[in-house]
C-alpha cells in the first residue's frame, strides 16, 4: 500500500503542477498600478499600469487597458493601448481598436484593420533569436 500511496502522491503533484501553469492572473479594470509586472503564466490586464510587464506566457490586453511602458512576452492579443514597445518571442495579435505608440520587435503579427501602430517593426526567426538572448540578459 506504500507504493500504491507514492505513485498517487506523485499523479497528484504532477496534476497540480499542471494546473498551476494554466492558471491566469487578472488585472481589472478598476485597477491602476505604477511599477513593473511579473508573470510566470499567462497574464490578462484590463486596468491601467504605468510600467513594465514580463511574461513567460501570453499577455492580453483588454480593450479598456492603457499602458504605459514596454513588454516582453511569448504571445500577446493587444485590444487596448500601449505606448511603450513590444518585445514577443512568437506571435503579437493587435485586435479591435488596438493602438500602440512604439516599436514591436515579433515572430509573427497578426493585424486587424481595426488596429493602428506607430513606430518600426521587426519580424521573423532572427528576431525571435535575438529577443532570447535579450530575455536571458533581462532575467539575469
Amino acid at each position: 500500500t506504500l507504493k500504491a500511496l507514492i505513485m498517487f502522491t506523485s499523479k497528484v503533484k504532477s496534476f497540480a503542477e499542471k494546473q498551476q501553469c494554466t492558471v491566469a492572473s487578472l488585472i481589472h479594470n478598476s485597477v491602476a498600478i505604477t511599477g513593473n509586472l511579473e508573470s510566470e503564466g499567462d497574464l490578462r490586464m484590463d486596468g491601467t499600469l504605468k510600467g513594465s510587464i514580463r511574461s513567460k506566457a501570453k499577455v492580453i490586453i483588454g480593450p479598456s487597458a492603457v499602458v504605459e511602458g514596454n513588454v516582453w512576452c511569448k504571445q500577446a492579443e493587444i485590444s487596448g493601448h500601449i505606448k511603450g514597445s513590444l518585445i514577443i518571442t512568437d506571435l503579437l495579435q493587435l485586435r479591435g481598436n488596438a493602438v500602440v505608440e512604439g516599436d514591436i520587435s515579433t515572430g509573427k503579427l497578426l493585424m486587424e484593420t481595426t488596429a493602428s501602430f506607430n513606430g518600426q517593426c521587426k519580424m521573423g526567426a532572427n528576431v525571435v533569436e535575438l529577443n532570447k538572448e535579450l530575455q536571458l540578459v533581462v532575467n539575469e
